[in-house]
């Protein structure tokens, strides 16, 4: 894969390019494109594309000192040109993903001492400008989620049929289809962001917290697998996988229960989507070879 990475990279944006000029224009936003039949999701391919990018790179230039400024521009530009065209589409909780990894996977083969100060420093200070550069709906996510009952019938209805949803299954839940934020369609987006309220209504805290459970053992396997391999590309590609299924169910959970605004991430494995859950496949196959390939070495 690794000598592959410049042309996955590459087909990943021209995916992206081909999404803002002929995709499907649907709920506000453009992010699919269309292929006969089917309809696909470029930005969810991206994520894997900028792991394997980025793997590549840090496997080369990482050292014990840490990574130099001059040494991250290259990084900077692989992120973001696929960063700026997701949120073009418009696509924020996808790109805060794609951001996300890419931190982790930087903060893993470490930067220099002045360089993570001065970085912090900028992120902290520059957080305020962000919010000049946010859509109206954007900003009113971020409103709603400081007081969800500004708008209850408007921008606030999703997180508070959420949290009824959430709150309602107690901890054995309601049954499989007995939920009635499900069943009388109370909840919106049930079948992609908020799958995780229904499940929490349905299966109650008990099944809430083994759903949990089962990704957080899927997160310590990655690791392991990252920690047990002695190649460094195998190693930052498995620490950038673990880091987006980690992202991707940390924000979500998160989402739902109100602890961060709404953004449109859906939950690995359980939410309806045929390139999320094609893109996430990917990955654990990704980690098993990467596994596999460790015990051959041993």
């Amino acid at each position: 894969m690794e000598q592959w990475a410049y042309v996955i990279y590459g087909f990943s944006v021209f995916l992206l390019v081909c999404v803002l000029v002929f995709g499907k224009y649907a709920g506000g936003s453009r992010r699919w494109l269309g292929l006969g039949v089917v309809s696909i999701q470029p930005s969810e391919f991206v994520k894997l594309a900028v792991i394997v990018m980025l793997a590549r790179y840090y496997a080369r230039v990482a050292n014990v000192n840490g990574l130099t400024f001059y040494e991250l521009f290259r990084p900077f530009v692989v992120v973001a040109v696929p960063f700026m065209l997701i949120v073009r589409q418009p696509d924020l909780g996808t790109a805060m993903v794609v951001l996300l990894i890419a931190v982790s996977m930087t903060l893993f083969v470490k930067v220099e001492k002045r360089l993570f100060v001065c970085l912090g420093f900028i992120s902290v200070t520059g957080g305020p400008l962000v919010w000049f550069c946010l859509k109206g709906y954007q900003k009113q996510r971020i409103l709603t989620f400081l007081n969800p009952d500004l708008d209850p019938l408007g921008a606030g209805y999703h997180i508070i049929q959420s949290k009824i949803a959430i709150g309602s299954g107690m901890f054995l839940g309601r049954g499989l289809g007995r939920g009635p934020q499900n069943a009388l369609s109370f909840l919106p987006e049930q079948h992609t962001d908020f799958i995780f309220s229904v499940l929490a209504e349905e299966l109650g805290f008990a099944g809430s917290f083994f759903m949990i459970f089962l990704f957080l053992m899927l997160v310590v396997w990655g690791l392991n697998v990252a920690h047990g391999c002695r190649e460094p590309f195998g190693t930052i590609v498995s620490v950038g996988v673990t880091a987006m299924i980690f992202w991707q169910v940390f924000i979500n959970v998160a989402m739902v229960t109100g602890l961060m605004p709404v953004v449109g991430v859906p939950l690995p494995f359980i939410s309806y989507g045929g390139s999320s859950v094609i893109t996430v496949m990917m990955c654990v196959g990704v980690l098993m070879n990467v596994s596999m390939r460790r015990f051959l070495m041993e």
